[in-house]
């Protein structure tokens, strides 16, 4: 009987220490912080590390991560200043500074984060109108913040950032979004197709302007070149006829020029009088020149004349 009791001491005493080295000794986690009670009383807050406690008299009464921490702020409904009700998704992400106020300082801190930003959301959401709730969610998730960093700072928590995450609009507003949406749609690809149809009109006239251009320019050139082509060609006929003239002046004095002169007048009358005669049935010529050598006495002296002159 002694030896069955002296063990069963052992047992007990073998125990006893070890509640005792599981109450003394404490090792906190990185980034974490025990909140110690003696007696029920706040005696002091634990880093990471290893700590000794009194057995029976301090204990750990909560424990407090100092990781930012995300917390699901359920949907809520809202009503816009427009007076339309949208149903409203965030996230929440908030961190612990001050072990001792988050314990202390309220009962439930995430709860009450949340709670607070469904108010706060409520309230700003109340102030904006439905198409800027899209347009301005960055502006809204500021607001939320601010306020709600005002009033966590007393807990010993601070709100680092609120995000919305969806929002949810009624049947109705979606298809009448949806058909304003679809009006803008036409409405852009309306202007766009008269704005390359007025490109387009201009382009072509641009087109017709330059061209019209390019043939006046064209036919003024063309008259430009012919008139200069006229002028060159009268040049070079009235050159050509002087040049011949100097030759039959100076050919008339060589000697026997006369005689060759008056043979080719006489041709020349012949031929041009039976033309006359083969066109009409009677004519009327000079009684001097009834004959040819009439004629061609009458062409030498006249040349004879003009020679002298």
């Amino acid at each position: 009987m002694d030896i069955q009791f002296g063990s069963v001491l052992a047992i007990g005493l073998a125990l006893a220490v070890i509640v005792v080295i599981l109450k003394t000794a404490r090792i906190v986690p990185q980034r974490t912080n025990f909140v110690i009670e003696r007696l029920g009383k706040y005696h002091r807050t634990l880093d990471s590390g290893f700590h000794l406690l009194i057995p029976f008299i301090d204990k750990v009464a909560y424990v407090h991560t100092l990781k930012e921490e995300v917390i699901d702020v359920t949907r809520q409904a809202c009503v816009t200043k427009d007076n339309i009700q949208v149903g409203i998704d965030g996230i929440l992400y908030l961190q612990v500074i001050d072990a001792h106020r988050a314990s202390y300082g309220i009962n439930d801190y995430r709860y009450a984060a949340s709670q607070l930003a469904q108010t706060t959301m409520r309230s700003v959401i109340g102030q904006t109108d439905l198409d800027k709730t899209f347009e301005e969610r960055a502006k809204i998730n500021e607001a939320v913040v601010q306020a709600l960093d005002e009033a966590a700072s007393p807990w010993g928590v601070k709100v680092l950032r609120y995000e919305i995450s969806d929002i949810e609009l009624p049947a109705s507003i979606k298809d009448a979004l949806e058909q304003q949406m679809r009006a803008e749609r036409e409405r852009r690809a309306a202007i766009a197709k008269s704005e390359g149809e007025r490109q387009a009109m201009i382009n072509v006239s641009e087109g017709q302007k330059q061209e019209v251009i390019n043939l006046s320019e064209a036919e003024k050139q063309k008259q430009i070149n012919e008139a200069e082509g006229r002028a060159q060609e009268i040049q070079l006929v009235a050159e050509a006829t002087a040049e011949g003239l100097k030759k039959i002046a100076l050919a008339i004095n060589e000697p026997g020029g006369k005689d060759a002169v008056n043979l080719r007048v006489a041709e020349q009358y012949v031929k041009e009088f039976g033309n006359l005669a083969k066109e009409n049935n009677s004519m009327i010529i000079p009684a001097e020149l009834a004959n040819v050598g009439g004629a061609v006495a009458g062409i030498t002296d006249i040349l004879r004349s003009v020679q002298k002159k």
